[in-house]
């Protein structure tokens, strides 16, 4: 669903639909007909794999746009407590990084947060890593995502409770289709839903 928003590849059937769905309000138009160059600036990704380039830590957060300046990369790092990551680098910015890097999941997923920061989209799609992680990172994760949401639309692939907690709406997918949706707060308070389901038996464990 999430490549399909990113137009990774279009729907052999159907159509998605952006804007308003009152109606048949003249706001709402295909995904199809959005030039991808222009759809993708106002989208952000974060996915559990980053993909890295051998090039600077500077252009692997900026992915080579010379107009994000070091004041704009360090503003960010600082708000996701990523200074002491960067100082622990020999040269900083001009560190390298190699594509096969090792980091650990949460140190990816926090690189990529800083990405989708410093681009400053409307709507950001996200899958949250599944992995464990120490509590300091998840911390971080936790604190990250907060300030990714605000003020923007987010669709979380997500694993962990507390993520699906803070969501307004949830669609749970079986099979290919989507088997229920509606609101966090009535699903959560109607017994007979699968998400209330979900929730006594423990997201992580139910997914895993």
């Amino acid at each position: 669903l999430t490549k399909l928003l990113f137009r990774f590849y279009d729907p052999t059937e159907g159509a998605i639909l952006l804007g308003s769905n009152v109606g048949h309000s003249p706001d709402r138009f295909d995904l199809r007909d959005a030039r991808q160059a222009e759809l993708r600036r106002h989208i952000g990704l974060v996915t559990q794999e980053v993909q890295l380039f051998h090039a600077s830590v500077r252009d692997n957060l900026t992915l080579f746009d010379s107009s994000i300046s070091d004041a704009q990369i360090l503003a960010v790092l600082d708000d996701l407590d990523l200074l002491p990551w960067l100082s622990s680098l020999p040269n900083g910015l001009d560190s390298p990084l190699q594509a096969d890097a090792s980091l650990s999941a949460g140190e990816a997923q926090l690189l990529a947060f800083v990405r989708v920061f410093l681009a400053d989209p409307g709507l950001v799609i996200m899958d949250e890593a599944s992995s464990r992680l120490d509590p300091v990172t998840e911390m971080k994760i936790e604190q990250a995502i907060d300030k990714l949401l605000a003020n923007r639309t987010g669709i979380i692939v997500a694993h962990r409770l507390a993520t699906v907690q803070r969501a307004d709406e949830i669609m749970i997918l079986g099979n290919g289709r989507i088997v229920e949706y509606g609101r966090r707060t009535q699903l959560a308070s109607n017994p007979n839903s699968q998400f209330a389901q979900l929730l006594v038996t423990g997201l992580e464990e139910a997914i895993s």
